[in-house]
């Protein structure tokens, strides 16, 4: 194996830059990529952990195009293997795949440009390096470096494990004189270990990229209604804009695409219940319209190269803090300012804690699904920023963004040790007097001094706690009680979700300590008018003067018809960035449209034209 430290030679540097300008069209490589492609290049192996729209993909297809032989990539996702060779295609890149899709002669096809060196780049998934067949024709070939992408899926404890990951080993192994650049999005320190020891990449030369985000914009919601909520936030916010819905189960996934499509929302589901052509056929839309919302479940996402989705939302609490980063880097890839919402609420704690609690396996591995938890429950609780405390999850700091919305509008906190004291007072009575354990809802009608039937049925209006608790709304206990679980002072016990004091619920009922609580927002006026008031009304795109508007959209409206006449999706004619910077330079020649970031030398020479026919046309009518 080439020395990890290596470095590649001024010749190299210079070649690989050139090829980041003819062939991309970027003036100039962005953070650590250059000196990771230098280090390719020059055949060392390399891990690296780079935040979704850093340009990983890049550290790779460059050392591919520099470096003599093919590069071979290993993609998890087979359906998307086709749209990313058909983006490298539309670069002037020769590029093609290899997977169960294809027919006889069309694999034949592929390899025989394969091995007569006729394409720089061969996507295959994990699974085909366990076919034999697929081994010999790699030593039959001249290799430039392997890639894996979505790295991550090797990580028995990851969010997206695959277990034909674990054999990507044997590249090693089997051609110890080919650079290995191994890539993913997001890692613990403890994931980014297991990561180098599986792929046996201890040697490598690590690059971890800050992880900052900052073009997105964090927050999150109590759950009031969250179906509702997010209706508001697309028709106030997001209005004609891609995005991703994630929802735990697949019935949340139908009943909310459902409800977006009654209310006007170009809305579609995915989960794996589906049948493989509607899942395939949603998938497309997505990637190949403007302004598709999918709601899936975390089925969907990996590998997902839209630059534009403007926003992603979460109906469901995310089971760990890498799983929320990996689905809300979805958003924004392409640099403009984009949104990661997510509403939770009690039922969310509550619902995890059990499924932990049900889960198979040892009690070291539902004490780790406790740790994921407990992460997660710390950034949604947190009143500091969410950026700091979401970068500190993997061992980054930072200081306060100013784009999230404990920064924009800071939390309130309470001293809630009475009111912690009183419902974990209620649950010991209820334990101890009546030999009972009941859930949240029951325990806050106690305390509310509400005679409901169950209250009468079962004599609870005599305890002592009942009803003294009239000081907060039934919210507002929802509210304590989460808390009280995230702060691991109240658990959850058997499959009815009922509550059980812990060990350190005696040091609260002892005076011992104090219980800070986050003050629960006002409860949204629900308004028919303001849910209305954007109902057809396109958002304006982003950073760009109201008079360019109508020429973007001139641009996208070509991009459009463009791609759907090359049946591939817009993005893989221009991203929208390019398209608003065209709109705002206007260029009149091919040398002017040239100087934009994103076009290369293969787009200028292909759509070149006739852009500058669309904007010579309304020059004219202006």
């Amino acid at each position: 194996m080439a020395d990890p430290t290596q470095t590649s030679r001024p010749s190299d540097t210079s070649e690989a830059l050139g090829c980041l300008q003819r062939v991309f069209g970027y003036d100039a490589f962005r953070g650590d990529q250059e000196e990771i492609i230098e280090h390719v290049v020059a055949g060392g192996d390399a891990l690296v952990l780079m935040p979704t729209g850093g340009g990983k993909s890049l550290c790779y297809q460059i050392p591919a195009l520099v470096r003599p032989g093919v590069g071979v990539v290993i993609s998890p996702l087979i359906a998307l293997m086709q749209d990313q060779v058909d983006a490298l295609r539309a670069l002037g890149v020769r590029a093609g795949f290899l997977n169960s899709t294809q027919d006889l002669d069309e694999r034949r096809m592929v390899e025989a440009e394969f091995l007569a060196g006729e394409i720089d780049l061969l996507y295959l998934a994990p699974e085909r390096l366990r076919v034999e067949a697929t081994l010999r024709l790699l030593d039959r070939g001249k290799i430039s470096l392997f890639a894996i992408d979505e790295a991550h899926c090797v990580a028995q404890w990851g969010h997206d494990f695959r277990p034909d990951y674990l054999a990507l080993s044997q590249l090693h192994e089997r051609w110890p004189d080919v650079p290995r650049i191994a890539l993913t999005a997001t890692a613990t320190e403890a994931t980014h270990t297991e990561i180098a020891g599986r792929l046996k990449l201890q040697d490598a030369r690590h690059f971890v990229a800050s992880f900052d985000r900052p073009n997105i914009q964090y927050r999150i919601a109590p759950k009031d209604e969250p179906k509702r909520q997010l209706l508001e936030l697309l028709r106030s916010e997001h209005d004609g804009d891609a995005g991703v819905v994630y929802c735990l189960s697949r019935k949340g996934v139908e009943d909310t695409a459902a409800f977006l499509a009654q209310n006007g929302i170009d809305a579609l589901p995915y989960h794996a219940g589906l049948d493989a052509r509607t899942r395939a056929a949603n998938q497309s839309r997505f990637l190949r319209e403007d302004g598709v919302v999918v709601v899936a479940t975390i089925a969907f996402g990996m590998g997902i190269d839209k630059p534009d989705v403007r926003f992603v939302a979460h109906l469901d609490l995310p089971k760990s803090v890498e799983g929320y980063y990996q689905e809300t880097g979805r958003a924004g890839r392409d640099g403009l300012p984009s949104t990661a919402w997510l509403a939770y609420g009690l039922q969310d704690v509550v619902q995890q804690r059990k499924m932990i609690d049900g889960s198979e396996g040892d009690d070291a591995h539902r004490r780790r699904l406790g740790a994921h938890l407990d992460a997660m429950l710390a950034l949604c609780e947190t009143v500091e920023c969410r950026r700091v405390q979401l970068l500190a999850y993997f061992g980054q700091q930072s200081t306060a963004c100013g784009n999230c919305d404990t920064c924009l509008t800071p939390a309130e906190t309470w001293d809630g040790t009475i009111a912690a004291q009183k419902f974990l007072s209620a649950v010991l009575r209820l334990a101890r007097e009546r030999r009972q354990k009941f859930g949240a809802g029951q325990i806050i009608d106690i305390l509310l001094g509400k005679k409901t039937a169950k209250v009468i049925q079962h004599d609870h209006d005599g305890l002592t706690v009942f009803g003294i608790g009239t000081e907060l709304s039934v919210a507002e206990w929802r509210g304590v009680v989460r808390q009280l679980l995230a702060q691991g002072l109240l658990a959850v016990e058997g499959d009815y979700g009922t509550l059980v004091l812990t060990d350190a619920s005696a040091e609260v009922l002892g005076r011992q300590r104090e219980v800070r609580l986050r003050r629960e927002p006002a409860r949204a006026a629900k308004s028919a008018s303001r849910s209305s008031s954007g109902a057809g009304k396109k958002s304006a795109p982003v950073d760009l003067p109201a008079e360019l508007v109508p020429v973007f959209e001139s641009l996208r409206a070509w991009r459009g018809a463009t791609a759907k006449e090359l049946g591939v999706p817009a993005y893989v004619i221009f991203h929208d960035a390019t398209l608003r910077q065209i709109a705002t330079v206007s260029p009149s020649s091919l040398e002017e449209l040239s100087g934009i970031s994103g076009v290369g030398e293969g787009k200028l020479a292909k759509y070149g034209p006739p852009i500058l026919d669309l904007l010579a046309g309304l020059r004219a009518e202006g």
